[in-house]
This record gives structure tokens, C-alpha cells and sequence, in this order.
């Protein structure tokens, strides 16, 4: 989208197309007024003379050209600036179906308006200043929140929590740079005046801004998994329950259980919760010495799933002993985050945990259950929640959980920050100080949208839906 030309009226249907109570259409432009007072008329079938901005106004929306009612509405405008894109804006609420909805969106087209492009809604309140990137970008988070905790993260960021606090760090750089500069032109006078030196303004940012970015950068991954979840895969040689389990955990029969090594052929996904946030775990092919032709490929497909996963469930089978597909599974996963499971232990067997922790060099505990009782897998969520999701839930309170885009924007933030505070003797570089400043204040501005390109507004404005 070209920025300079996003001054059009744009209108999307706002709801999911479908059978439903109620369909809204949204139009936001110069033009929205003028196509809503050629559209609308009141229940005697006569045009509305007036529109109060803010209230809602009962009525048909008719084709203009065939003066054919084509829906009871409710319809509000909005007069700018007081309204979510800075412009203004009409609203059209109408009954919910694929027909009438898709006749309203031809019928306000006609009238010179074009359908928006995904996110243009949220694009032209973060053009106008509404928001600024960090809120629009929560905007999508907010859409595509599968969890409590994913809402709750992605509103701190549309209130403005996360945007007001990168603010208040590039105010401070603003002052610092604002302060080296003026040592780089009038030193003598200020030196004679006691201005404060070099090293004591970066001891500044070393107490005050620096903390503060390492906490939201070394904590990503805690919030990478409030926002997207948890994903989690069980994996083991055949038949030692891995299915069962998936059942167990997600509370329905997902995926097929048989007594015949092999049944599972596919990665089959579902979803739990655990403390608010959402657990996407994935039963996979049972790992074996000689599977068959299809069996091979489910397994390629298993091992994939394991490089993918933030957390490996290992199933071990309690009523077998350990194979040599066992070990060959321990050496696949090595280097990942494992909770090992002991599954089975409503049987007899020769399988113990201490058994498992001698032959592996397991540190951690091994989980025994029985994936057929259900108080097991409740036990083996609170076993989750404590040991897995406990640094991330703890995080929730006390950073911002970021996107990858901005945790980069930090990260480099924080890499010029440090270098400018590496430099031993600050008073004999003071341009390298003022170079290391402003990059930092750079990336900050490019969070909040201060300096962002076409390009990285289209990509970003891209995941949302049409209507928002």
C-alpha cells in the first residue's frame, strides 16, 4: 500500500461472514457520511436529515439505484478525530448472513468506496496517531489470543503499559544525547560550569535504562509462550501410551488407541490449558528400529515435531524394559527440554524410574502415572505448571511479554547501550558515545513506529483480518 495514498474511503465487512444475530459493516474516509446518507433511510422510507455523531440511528439501508430496501439496520456515525481510524467513520449493523452481508459491502463499493486491505483500519489509526505501532501490533496479538494469559499480555500493550515505558527510556536517551552533544560543542564552558562528565551520565544508563532492557530480553521465551503458547510433543517407541495420554490431557478420544504397535501413523495436535495458558501438545509416530514404508514417514515427521517443540515428553513403559529404541530416542532428543513419564504403572514391570535415571543419567524426576486415570493427567498438568510454565507465569507480572520485532529492536538497543558503557575512558570518545546513543534511541523509535519504512508497516498490518 502506498502511505501517501491511504486517504480514500476503505469499508470491510467487520464481522465473520456467516449465519448470525448480527453483521457489521464498517466504512472509514471522507466519503463515510455522504455514502451513509445516500444508503439510509428511516422506517417511512424517507432519507435521514441529520446524523449526531456517536449515536446509533434505526432505519433500512436500500440500493440506491433500484430504491429496494435490502436491510433493517442500526447505523452510527462517527465524526473525526474521536474515533478508532482518526477519520470518520460509519458503522452498519444488519442481520448476519453470506447474502446480506456480501449485498451491503456491494452496495456501499458502488458508492465510491473499496474494500480494505488486510489491518488498513488499524494501519490508518496508527497513521492518524491514535495508536502508536507497539499498541497497533497488540491490536492483531488481541485477535489472535487463544488464552487468557496471551489477553492479558496483548491488553497491557494496547493500553499503552509496554509504548509508555519505551517511551520514558527515549526520553532519557534524548536528554543523555542532548548532554554528550553539548560537551562535543561547548566542553570548556562546561567544564568550568561542573557539568556533569561523561562517565557519570552512562552510569546513568547503566542503573536506569539498561536493567530494564536485559529483564524484557532475557525473559522472551517466557513470553513467547504466554503469547503463542506452549507446544508440547510426546514421543517414545511404540505402545507405550503416548495416545492414551493425549486423550487423557485433552479430555476427549483425539487421537485412536489400539493394542497394535504402529496405530499412529500422523502427528495428531490438539490443545489443553494450564494456568491460562494454552498447551498444544502433538501425539506422534512411535519411534522403532524397522518400521514400515508409511510408519517411516510419520516418524520423519515425529522428528521434525521434537526440533520444533519447546518441550519433549518422553514416555518410557513401565510393563516393558528398555530397548535399544529407547536409547536411540534419549539420543535424538539430547539437547532438548525433556520431562521424562513413566507411563503404565497400574501394571507390573520391570521398568523403574530409577532404572530409567541409571541408564540415561537422568538429573531431573521422572513422572510415574497411569494415562487411563484421570486424577494422572490433572497431576501431570499441576507437574506442568509448576516445573515448565512457572518462570514464564512469574515473568507475567513483572516485564512485558514482546514480540519477536521488538525483542529484536531491544536487543540491539541494549548491544549499543553496552558498548557505549564499555568504553574506557568516555571523555577521550565522546562522538563514539554519541553514535552508540543515538542507535539506541533509533531502535526504540522504531517500536513505537517513529521510523518505520513502508515495508515493514505492509508486513506487519498483514496479519490482521480484512475488517480491523
Amino acid at each position: 500500500m502506498d502511505i501517501a495514498c491511504r486517504r480514500d474511503t476503505i469499508c470491510a465487512i467487520a464481522t465473520p461472514i456467516g449465519i448470525g444475530g448480527i453483521g457489521i459493516l464498517k466504512i472509514s474516509g471522507a466519503d463515510a457520511l455522504r455514502i451513509l446518507r445516500t444508503l439510509f433511510v428511516t422506517r417511512t422510507g424517507k432519507p435521514r436529515s441529520s446524523f449526531p455523531s456517536h449515536r446509533l440511528c434505526h432505519g433500512w439501508i436500500r440500493d440506491p439505484k433500484t430504491l429496494e430496501p435490502v436491510d433493517e439496520v442500526l447505523a452510527s456515525y462517527m465524526a473525526a478525530p474521536r474515533t478508532y481510524t482518526g477519520e470518520d467513520v460509519v458503522e452498519i449493523n444488519c442481520h448476519s448472513g453470506y447474502a446480506v452481508l456480501n449485498r451491503m459491502l456491494e452496495i456501499v463499493v458502488s458508492q465510491g468506496a473499496r474494500v480494505a486491505e488486510p489491518g488498513e483500519f488499524t494501519q490508518r489509526a496508527f497513521l492518524s496517531g491514535r495508536l502508536d505501532l507497539s499498541q497497533a501490533e497488540a491490536v492483531a496479538d488481541i485477535i489472535h489470543s487463544r488464552s487468557q494469559e496471551a489477553l492479558k499480555q496483548a491488553g497491557r500493550h494496547l493500553r499503552g503499559d509496554f509504548g509508555r515505558e519505551v517511551s520514558r527510556w527515549r526520553e532519557h536517551l534524548m536528554e543523555l544525547e542532548a548532554q554528550v552533544e553539548a560537551h562535543l560543542d561547548f566542553a570548556e564552558d562546561l567544564s568550568e560550569e561542573g557539568d556533569p562528565a561523561l562517565a557519570g551520565l552512562l552510569s546513568r544508563v547503566e542503573t536506569q535504562v539498561i536493567p530494564a532492557l536485559e529483564r524484557i530480553v532475557s525473559h522472551y521465551e517466557e513470553g513467547r509462550v504466554l503469547r503463542e503458547g506452549l507446544s508440547m510433543v510426546l514421543v517414545g517407541k511404540p505402545n507405550v501410551g503416548k495416545s492414551s495420554l493425549l486423550n487423557a490431557l485433552v479430555g476427549r478420544d483425539r487421537a485412536i488407541v489400539t493394542a497394535m504397535e504402529g496405530t499412529t501413523r500422523d502427528v495428531v495436535e490438539d490443545s489443553f490449558w494450564v494456568a491460562g495458558v494454552e498447551v498444544r501438545v502433538l501425539d506422534t509416530a512411535g519411534i522403532r528400529q524397522k518400521p514400515d514404508a508409511i510408519e517411516s514417514m510419520g516418524i520423519e515427521r515425529t522428528l521434525r515435531s521434537v526440533d520444533e517443540a519447546d518441550l519433549v515428553l518422553w514416555i518410557l513403559d513401565h510393563s516393558r524394559p528398555l530397548t535399544e529404541d529407547d536409547d536411540r530416542i534419549h539420543e535424538r532428543i539430547s539437547g532438548k527440554r525433556v520431562l521424562v513419564v513413566l507411563n503404565k504403572m497400574d501394571r507390573c514391570g520391570p521398568t523403574t524410574a530409577q532404572a530409567a535415571r541409571t541408564r540415561y543419567g537422568l538429573e531431573g524426576d521422572v513422572v510415574e502415572l497411569c494415562a487411563l486415570r484421570p486424577e494422572d493427567a490433572q497431576r501431570l498438568k499441576k507437574i506442568l505448571q509448576d516445573r515448565v510454565l512457572k518462570e514464564a507465569l512469574l515473568s507475567a507480572e513483572s516485564t512485558f511479554a514482546v514480540n519477536r520485532r521488538q525483542r529484536d529492536c531491544l536487543a540491539r538497543a541494549l548491544e549499543a547501550l553496552q558498548r557505549a558503557c564499555a568504553l574506557p575512558d568516555p571523555e577521550a570518545w565522546p562522538e563514539l558515545v554519541s553514535e552508540e546513543l543515538r542507535a539506541a534511541r533509533k531502535e526504540l523509535d522504531a517500536i513505537l513506529g517513529l521510523e518505520a519504512d513502508e515495508e515493514l508497516l505492509d508486513r506487519i498490518f498483514s496479519r490482521f483480518c480484512i475488517g480491523k
